[in-house]
Formats: structure tokens, sequence, C-alpha cells
């Protein structure tokens, strides 16, 4: 395991590497810069110092090498837009996200193989089609547009949930501690609801699928012959190996959310990764855009080894030494 997971880290940095750099050229290379502002005011000498202060009047290969060099000491660079360090802004925004993924992740797999399991149970049962009728549709539709919908229904239509935010910027300096809490609460529910019910259906059809295959196999005809009931042989000898495509799913899903959440941090305006880099591409904050591709591709990595370090322990083919 320990030779596993440092191949795998080898493979990490090599893949941030390549990452980095394709991502770094193909944004250099579109036109302009961070100071080419269109219907501005300042004027261009001051605009030729900016380029020149931050290195942007350089060569394209020496400004990759600087890059690389402030990358590997640990510095990503100075935010145009936020006019602050690149760290400082994923120290605010990162743990917003992580927290809004981490919820939505763990309340979806809960979700979703509950309901996978009672659709592949019941699979003949009229309910069952429904709720699988349902999860086809929620997977369907796109992540923005469900977002607006739930926007729509419990923001405007039924007001009772506020309609973005993280916080009331009003009321929340002067509420006591519980009343805050329950502020914040309140302003991750339509947002954390939406990631979850779109993840559920993916999971659910995943997990319906894979233990449709499983429970026809052998060894589970075997347990019901022993006398074991049906919830018994699905629960214990039939949902471990029909989890394995989950925890696969689970390794894809992990950086997949970071794609979502642009859209629905965009929809609540939730002040998170996927806020902070519509806004960078807006304004050409090359550093910050970067960053954001870097903590993407980290996550991306973390994910799948992650999902191989699971599927080892759960496969009962494998065993961990």
């Amino acid at each position: 395991m320990r030779r596993f997971v440092a191949v795998r880290l080898l493979h990490a940095i090599v893949v941030l590497f390549l990452v980095t750099t394709i991502a770094f050229f193909l944004i250099h290379l579109a036109p302009g810069d961070p100071f080419s502002f269109e219907n501005s005011n300042i004027p261009g000498q001051v605009r030729d110092q900016w380029r020149h202060q931050f290195g942007y009047d350089r060569p394209l290969i020496e400004q990759y090498g600087r890059y690389l060099g402030s990358v590997a000491r640990g510095q990503l660079g100075f935010s145009h837009s936020q006019r602050l360090p690149v760290s400082q802004v994923l120290a605010l925004a990162l743990p917003r996200t992580l927290l809004l993924m981490s919820l939505a992740l763990a309340l979806s797999f809960a979700l979703g193989i509950q309901l996978g399991v009672y659709e592949a149970m019941h699979w003949r049962a009229r309910r069952a089609r429904v709720t699988n009728a349902v999860s086809l549709l929620i997977y369907s539709v796109p992540d923005f547009w469900f977002a607006l919908m739930l926007l729509l229904a419990f923001a405007y239509w039924i007001p009772i949930l506020p309609a973005g935010g993280m916080v009331d910027v009003v009321l929340h300096p002067y509420m006591s501690g519980l009343e805050a809490f329950w502020d914040r609460v309140r302003h991750l529910l339509l947002p954390l609801l939406t990631l979850t019910l779109l993840l559920s259906a993916l999971i659910a059809r995943y997990q319906r699928a894979a233990l449709l295959e499983v429970l026809p196999t052998d060894y589970v005809r075997t347990a019901r012959a022993k006398g074991a009931d049906e919830r018994l042989a699905v629960r214990r000898h039939a949902l471990r190996n029909a989890l394995l495509p989950m925890i696969t799913l689970g390794g894809l899903a992990f950086p997949a959310l970071l794609g979502g959440a642009v859209f629905v941090e965009r929809v609540f305006s939730w002040p998170g990764m996927g806020m902070m880099v519509t806004t960078a591409i807006f304004v050409r904050d090359y550093p910050l855009i970067l960053a954001a591709v870097i903590v993407g591709a980290a996550m991306v990595v973390l994910g799948n080894l992650l999902a191989d370090i699971a599927y080892a322990w759960a496969d009962p083919r494998v065993r961990v030494r």
C-alpha cells in the first residue's frame, strides 16, 4: 500500500505539472492581458507600468519559468481583481466550497444508495418505477436550470429561504450565536439541496444498475437458500459488491462537484470557488484562474487516489497488507 500511494503521488506531481503548463500557455496565448481594460479611462502609460511591475511585458517563456518557480515556493501570485495574494483569496473561498461540497457528497451518497437499493429490491413495484423516473428527470436537467427553479420556488414563489449569499449582510453582525448559526444554515440550504438532489439522482441510477447485476449471482442465491431473508441477502451479501462502482463514482464526483459549484454558487451568490473563478475570468485575473485550475487538478488527483484506496479496502477479492 505504501508503494502504491508513493507511485500515485509521483503521478500526481506529473499531472499537476502538465495541467499547470497547459493552462498557463492557453491563458496567456489568448488576446489581451489583465490590464487590457475596455472602455477604461486609465491612461496607457499607467497600464504599461503595471505590465512591467507584474512581468507581463516579458517573453512568455520567461513568464512561465518565473511562475513555475513561484509555485514551487508555494507562492501563487497576486490577484489583480481582489488586490490580495492568491493564497489569501483561496483561503477565503476554498473552505466555503469544501463545506458545500462535503455536505452535498455525504448527503448524496446516503440518499442515492438507499434509493438505488430500494429501486433494485422493488423494481417491479409502481413506486419504484416512479422514483426511477423522477431520478432520471432530475439527472437529465442542467444544473444551472435546476438551481434557478429551486430559487424561484423557495425564494420567490414560496419565500421561506433566502435567495442568495452566505449570511444576511445587514442583520448577521447583530445576531446572537444561535441566530447567526441558523442564518448560515438557511443560506446554505438551497445550494446544498440543489447539489444533493442532482448527485443523488445519478448515484441512485448507478446503484440500481449495479445491484440488479449482482442480485442474480450464485452467492446471493446461496444466501437465500440458507435461509437469509431478502433484506439480509441484499444488505450483507449483494450490496458490498454493488458498492464498488459507487467508490469509483465517488472519486469522480469529488472534483466534478467543483465544476457544478461554479453554476450553483453563481446562481445563489455563494462566495466560494465558483464565484471566484467566474469573477476572475471576467476580469482576466490570470494568477487567480491558474490557481483555480491547479486546485481543480489537485482535487481530481486526490479523488482518484482516495477512490483507489477505498476500492482496495472494499473489494472482497483484495487483501491489503
